[in-house]
C-alpha cells in the first residue's frame, strides 16, 4: 500500500493506493472508516486495477480545513488530482455509496462501472434529511449530539413497541455512544450534506449509457436492506443484486473474491 497526502486549498486529502493494474478504481469507504479498509481487496483486484481510496473529511488522515462543507465541485477537483482524465470505476461501501451515486448522476461519462456494497443513498433516511437538509433540523441535530439522553429514551421506547429493531439500537449506540464520536458524527454528516442522489435521474442515466451497477448486500443486514434497490433495479438490465450470508460489514477478506467477481472484465 502507498500512502499519499494531496493538497487541496487549505486541506490535505489522504489517499491509500493499492495494486498496480492498468484500470483506475476509486474506492469510497463507510462512516467512521478510512481508505485503508480496502486493503483486503488488493490481492483480488490489484492486477486489474490501481485502487485509489480517499479518506473523507473528518475521517482517517485527511485534514479538512474547509469548514463543515464539501461541495460537488470540491469532490470533482480532488478526484482530478488523484486520477487522470480517463474513465474510472467506483467501488463504494455504505456511506460511500451515496457519494458514488451522486457522481453517477453528475459525471456519468467518466464512470465505467460501479460496485456498491450495502450502499447508503438508495432511500431517503428521514433523520438524515431532517438533520442535514433543514436549518431547524440541523440545530436539533447539533443539540442532540451534545445532549443525547432524550434520543436514547426515544429509541428504547421504539424498541419496546416494536418500531425499532435491536440491530438499529446496537448500531446507534456503537456510533454515538461517546461524546467525541457524536461530535464527529455531526461534523461528518453535515459536511457531506450536498451529496443527494436523485434515483429517477440515476436510473435513466444507467439505462441511457448502459453503465453496469452491481449491488451487494448481507442477508442479515438490518441497516441497509436489499429491498431498497428494488426501484433502481426494476426494468433495468444493467443493475444486478447479489445477497450473501452476512450482515452489514461485508468489506472483509472472506467476501473479497465475491466482491471482485462483480466487476466486468
Amino acid at each position: 500500500m502507498q500512502s499519499r497526502l494531496i493538497k487541496y486549498k487549505e486541506s490535505l486529502i489522504h489517499v491509500s493506493v493499492f495494486g498496480n493494474g492498468p484500470k483506475q478504481l476509486l474506492c469510497f469507504h463507510g462512516f467512521g472508516q478510512e481508505g485503508n479498509c480496502f486493503a483486503v481487496l488488493e490481492k483480488e483486484l490489484g492486477k486489474t486495477f490501481t485502487l485509489f481510496a480517499i479518506d473523507f473529511p473528518f475521517h482517517g488522515k485527511t485534514e479538512w480545513k474547509q469548514g463543515l462543507e464539501m461541495t460537488h465541485d470540491d469532490l470533482q477537483n480532488i478526484l482530478a488530482l488523484i486520477v487522470n482524465e480517463q474513465q474510472f470505476s467506483i467501488l463504494a461501501y455504505s456511506l460511500g455509496g451515496r457519494i458514488a451515486l451522486h457522481l453517477l448522476q453528475t459525471i456519468p461519462g467518466q464512470i465505467e462501472q460501479l460496485v456498491l456494497i450495502a450502499p447508503d443513498g438508495l432511500k431517503v433516511n428521514f433523520w438524515y434529511w431532517l438533520g442535514t437538509q433543514t436549518w431547524a433540523g440541523n440545530r436539533i441535530f447539533a443539540y442532540t449530539m451534545k445532549n443525547p439522553q432524550w434520543f436514547f429514551a426515544l429509541l428504547n421506547a421504539g424498541h419496546k413497541t416494536g418500531l425499532v429493531n435491536k440491530s438499529i439500537i446496537k448500531f446507534v449506540r456503537h456510533n454515538i455512544g461517546e461524546e467525541t464520536v457524536r461530535l464527529e458524527l455531526y461534523k461528518r454528516w453535515t459536511t457531506l450534506r450536498h451529496f443527494k442522489p436523485d434515483l429517477t435521474i440515476i436510473k435513466a442515466v444507467i439505462k441511457k449509457k448502459a453503465i453496469p451497477m452491481r449491488l451487494l448486500y448481507g442477508s442479515y443486514d438490518r441497516i441497509t436492506l436489499s429491498k431498497r434497490s428494488d426501484f433502481i433495479k426494476k426494468d433495468n438490465d444493467h443493475v444486478t443484486v447479489t445477497v450473501v450470508e452476512g450482515g452489514h460489514e461485508l468489506l472483509k477478506e472472506k467476501f473479497a473474491a465475491t466482491i471482485a467477481s462483480l466487476f466486468s472484465k
